[in-house]
């Protein structure tokens, strides 16, 4: 079988873009995600839901403090699921790392991509417009506007990267350097070998969206500061592009640091986002936060 990305077969292809391939306990973490969420609401108490606009999934779900003055952060998660799965309720089991700092965390709603007969650019739309809408209405659940920090996993970190070219000012009036900081673990930047894998079954390509859809091509339309991560035991694919997009950044002396999970899989690793000595736990308040 010939060679069609950097060395590898079809086959090698597919794999490094098959998480099943390369952790063997996705379905136990994913499942744990699901409990643990719930037993957060247990302690927490419903999150609060809103609308951000009027598509049956255009929602999302606000965990806070006990208290607040305006000033708590505002900490909005992305998640992952290939583009097809998952659903803001089952991620929130990280919240009581933010809310214990005075903070909140905002998992989102958003179709999948067969919603869209293979599109993803609906559901870079929505995120955009989630994250836009938080920004104008943080007043009625008592965040600080000025203190918007994104959080993203997967899928979810790829369409994470892409919301972070976009033009705050000229979209939404909005400051263009709205968003404060960004943690993106696991993602995809560069959308060629993906559309040269076997998620192109289920993703529709063209040259257009695939330039659209690599933050690494418009690196100049950055302005947030990021933490980029992955895990050591991911696949070679997921760990490359997080280097490279570190690094790329870099180059162009833009704030970019790069994060490892030693001994952790796309899955394992995010949930050390509940852990405040996890490994994105303490990337995650270091950004919300950096004087402390």
């Amino acid at each position: 079988m010939g060679i069609v990305w950097r060395g590898m077969t079809q086959d090698e292809l597919d794999a490094a873009y098959n998480q099943a391939a390369y952790a063997p306990n996705m379905e136990d973490v994913i499942a744990r995600f699901a409990a643990r969420s719930e037993m957060v609401r247990r302690r927490l108490g419903a999150p609060m839901r809103y609308a951000y606009g009027s598509g049956k999934n255009d929602g999302l779900d606000v965990y806070g403090p006990a208290s607040s003055d305006g000033t708590g952060a505002i900490n909005v998660f992305i998640h992952g699921g290939a583009w097809r799965g998952g659903e803001a309720k089952n991620y929130a089991f990280p919240a009581e790392l933010f809310t214990n700092a005075g903070a909140y965390f905002v998992p989102i709603d958003f179709d999948a991509v067969q919603d869209h007969d293979g599109d993803l650019m609906p559901m870079v739309d929505q995120v955009r417009r989630a994250i836009a809408w938080l920004g104008a209405n943080a007043h009625l659940f008592g965040g600080d506007p000025e203190r918007v920090h994104l959080l993203a996993h997967s899928s979810g970190a790829h369409l994470a990267g892409v919301v972070l070219t976009t033009n705050w000012q000229n979209d939404f009036g909005l400051p263009r350097d709205f968003i404060k900081s960004a943690l993106l673990c696991s993602g995809m930047y560069d959308m060629a070998p993906v559309r040269l894998s076997a998620r192109s079954a289920y993703v529709s390509f063209t040259d257009e969206s695939e330039h659209a859809l690599s933050a690494i091509r418009h690196l100049e339309q950055i302005v947030t500061p990021l933490t980029i991560a992955h895990g050591a035991n991911e696949t070679p694919e997921f760990q490359r592009h997080s280097r490279d997009f570190a690094a790329a950044l870099q180059a162009r002396s833009h704030p970019a640091e790069l994060v490892v999970g030693e001994g952790l899989n796309h899955f394992e690793i995010l949930e050390t986002l509940a852990d405040p000595d996890g490994v994105l736990g303490r990337a995650a308040l270091r950004q919300m936060d950096p004087a402390a």
